[in-house]
């Protein structure tokens, strides 16, 4: 009897161990896995979750599956937590982090501005950036100046030299943009008026209920201006996060992502090259391999911007660019203030 007795409290004993470690007897068991579920997380990942939770000793830990600050604080001490016991460079700790930024990454992408694109041109934000092409011709840069309810207001058109007389009045045209946080989109239309001979050039197109999505993104993409270093690559196989000593040709950065980035350089560049670009994210050297996807000359300044379509990160590198992506430690901020601090002296 006393034996079987010692042995339920054993049981009892141990079970209530394996529950302090697992997130407590208050941890709410049944509502996470059923909350986790219902938001389309496997086992696995709600597991990894709620590990996240208790190691942060949450108040709410189904927060963790539609709040982005909630995941971001976590995130961050988790990272604060490798850090102190100086295993952030160890494998099984990019590991988790890479797991973490995966689903930190579900999660972004299931808010509402990426779900709801445009139906209608009348939605575009003005400053939006946008090509237009005619048939044959472009593209041509231009922007939104405004948006009014029986037509677009744009820039004139920046692009390939056209011959004498031409006007844009009339022309059908191709319009394509990438709106910020959302995706890439496409509409046809027509140059309604073209007023060149203003101060401030601009045309006028119509409208169009009809906007296709046509790219949706893949990464949260962030801009920034940092100096880079770019070297050409023979071939895209000659890839490789080799930290170089000498310096390449020197570029800006203009926003960064996990899969590519835009770099600015002087003078004109070919799509399809390969190219290596280094940089550094919070003092800590980043180098990424990738090909140029697309090129934007500016005519005026002779120089261009490259847009990079970057060969898989390793974790280390991913889980670094990541953090600086989404800003865990408010690194950008201290980053814009003393560019403004410089820019007043």
């Amino acid at each position: 009897m006393w034996i079987i007795l010692l042995v339920a409290v054993i049981i009892i004993v141990s079970v209530f161990i394996i529950l302090r470690k697992a997130g407590g007897g208050r941890f709410p068991w049944l509502q996470f896995y059923t909350r986790g579920k219902e938001s389309g997380f496997s086992f696995q990942e709600i597991n990894l979750l709620r590990r996240v939770a208790v190691e942060n000793k949450l108040e709410n830990p189904t927060a963790l599956f539609w709040s982005i600050k909630q995941l971001d604080r976590s995130i961050k001490g988790i990272i604060l937590k490798f850090r102190s016991k100086k295993t952030e460079g160890d494998e099984e700790s990019n590991i988790i982090l890479s797991k973490l930024f995966d689903l930190r990454k579900k999660v972004e992408f299931e808010l509402p501005k990426y779900k709801l694109g445009l139906k209608s041109s009348r939605n575009i934000a003005t400053q939006q950036r946008i090509k237009v092409m005619l048939p044959g011709e472009g593209p041509f840069l231009s922007m939104v100046v405004e948006n009014l309810s029986k037509y677009l207001a744009v820039s004139y058109p920046q692009g390939p030299r056209m011959p004498e007389g031409f006007s844009w009045k009339g022309q059908r045209v191709g319009i394509y943009f990438w709106r910020k946080d959302d995706a890439g989109y496409f509409f046809q239309t027509k140059v309604i008026e073209d007023f060149f001979d203003r101060k401030y050039p601009i045309l006028h197109i119509a409208h169009s209920g009809r906007v296709i999505r046509t790219q949706k993104r893949r990464s949260v993409r962030v801009e920034t201006d940092l100096p880079a270093f770019i070297y050409p690559l023979k071939t895209i196989d000659g890839a490789n996060e080799i930290v170089n000593t000498e310096k390449g040709l020197r570029s800006r950065l203009l926003d960064i992502s996990e899969d590519g980035a835009a770099i600015m350089i002087g003078g004109r560049a070919k799509v399809g090259l390969p190219i290596k670009v280094q940089f550094l994210l919070n003092d800590l050297p980043v180098v990424m391999c990738g090909v140029v996807k697309g090129v934007n000359f500016d005519e005026k300044r002779k120089r261009s911007t490259l847009h990079l379509q970057a060969v898989p990160l390793s974790p280390v590198l991913r889980n670094r660019v990541l953090t600086y992506v989404y800003n865990l430690f408010g690194e950008r901020e201290v980053k814009n203030k003393r560019n403004m601090q410089s820019m007043r002296k």
